[in-house]
């Protein structure tokens, strides 16, 4: 059990103790210090929500929407919702900010409160220190019963989520309606079921759903990684599909499975989606350091520059606009398009892919086989109290300062085209360690590899 407050909200276990896990009480308090630093520092009293499917996601709702009330407040309520769909209307509906109801990839005992500003994206780090320190001060103002906040639930945006994938000019609804694509959906018992399906169903294409009742009784770990996606990939091959479609329950990542039943790679994801930009709007590329380099390599064969960023949507969104990238995000299958909005977007994600692949001409096994080929191997370590990680990640880079290496987060070590992070994990109590390298084989030993050093440096401190 567990709860993880950070700069980007609050994440944790449902049930247990208060303070230890994401309990009544810890959500009443995260909610209401959010809606009262909303409305100090914008001055606009109206937050828009949305949740995924999960089992808790219904009461949470209730507490988070009576909480912000509580302290002023005005909601929107999308009810049943996707991620990018609650940014895109933060904006629509000019409020002040937005919290998304979502433990994103993780498995169903866990949920969460994300914080948007008012353009619809993540707040930054000094506006998540401030809410923290209002939970931690417990310096929140109720307001009287006549002054307490008005509730509005909308539905409909998830329609004019996917009308405005539509109308994006990159994506070609009617070549993609000419291709009739055949197409198996993972929708992982949450709104992918309520967006994917619908979107899909509307340029065209013969889809089979799989997991498709959005009860949050999630059919199988929830993050889009092959080992997960089985059922998905056979399904595809035994029914001679065009391709598979895997989200995660919040619909803000995205994995392709090719019409063999092989992975795509949820890493090349935004690495095929780049290149179909690429190739109409000349400009820099930005995902983070924990990403394949495949996206440079790209980038760079279209006369771009490829620019890295810390891991986590903010720090990428930051960097993109820093930079003025015409396509971004991270290498987990998020991608972010600001000529959608400046969020990870499974459904604008599938528009542009769709349309890449209808243009192509070929099979999807085909389309993955033009990318420059790397394999990435993740692996973790478990955190316990006693474990000093700034003190780890020190002694490592003392090692290996003869090596090109960033610390903008954790350490990055780069040994040619292969490389090496480690890094705090925002979301679990774990040290990610993440290695690239051209085959398996030789990224599991640069992986082991460095496990053996933090070994030795534990052992040794």
């Amino acid at each position: 059990m567990a709860l993880i407050k950070s700069i980007s909200g609050i994440r944790g276990t449902i049930g247990g103790n208060v303070g230890d896990n994401l309990t009544a009480q810890d959500i009443v308090e995260c909610a209401a210090a959010f809606g009262h630093w909303v409305k100090q520092k914008t001055g606009n009293p109206k937050i828009v929500i949305g949740r995924d499917g999960r089992i808790s996601g219904e009461i949470v709702n209730q507490l988070v929407v009576n909480a912000i009330r509580m302290v002023g407040v005005d909601v929107v309520d999308l009810g049943l919702s996707t991620t990018p769909t609650v940014e895109i209307a933060v904006p629509e509906e000019q409020a002040g900010a937005g919290i998304i109801i979502t433990a994103s990839h993780n498995p169903k005992q866990w949920n969460a409160l994300k914080f948007l500003n008012d353009k619809g994206e993540f707040i930054s780090g000094q506006d998540g220190s401030d809410v923290l320190q209002l939970i931690e001060d417990k310096a929140i103002d109720y307001v009287g019963v006549d002054s307490l906040g008005s509730y509005e639930y909308k539905d409909g945006y998830i329609q004019k989520h996917i009308e405005s994938v539509f109308g994006l000019e990159l994506v070609n609804t009617e070549v993609i309606k000419a291709r009739q694509f055949k197409v198996v959906v993972d929708c992982i018992n949450s709104t992918g079921s309520l967006s994917v399906i619908p979107m899909l169903e509307q340029l065209g294409c013969e889809v089979i759903g799989l997991n498709d009742t959005p009860n949050g009784e999630f059919a199988h770990n929830p993050e889009p990684l092959a080992d997960h996606l089985i059922e998905l990939s056979k399904t595809v091959e035994s029914t001679r599909a065009d391709l598979g479609i895997a989200i995660d329950p919040d619909v803000d990542r995205l994995a392709f499975v090719c019409e063999d039943g092989e992975m795509f790679g949820e890493e090349y994801t935004l690495v095929a989606i780049a290149d179909y930009i690429l190739q109409h709007k000349k400009g820099n590329t930005v995902s983070n350091l924990s990403s394949t380099r495949a996206l440079r390599d790209v980038t760079e064969k279209h006369g771009g520059v490829y620019h890295a960023a810390a891991v986590g949507e903010v720090n990428v969104v930051t960097q993109m606009k820093a930079v003025n990238a015409v396509i971004g995000g991270e290498g987990n299958g998020g991608v972010i398009y600001p000529d959608s909005h400046y969020g990870r977007d499974a459904l604008a994600g599938i528009g542009l892919f769709l349309t890449h692949l209808a243009n192509f001409g070929k099979p999807v096994s085909f389309l993955r086989s033009t990318y420059p080929n790397y394999v990435i191997s993740k692996n973790k370590i478990q955190l316990t109290p006693d474990i000093d990680v700034d003190h780890l990640l020190v002694k490592l880079e003392e090692k290996y300062k003869n090596q090109p290496h960033t610390t903008i987060d954790g350490l990055k070590v780069e040994f040619d085209k292969d490389w090496i992070h480690l890094r705090k994990s925002n979301t679990e109590p774990i040290i990610r360690i993440y290695a690239e390298s051209t085959s398996a084989v030789m990224a599991n030993n640069l992986a082991n590899k460095i496990k053996s050093d933090v070994k030795d440096i534990l052992q040794g401190s």
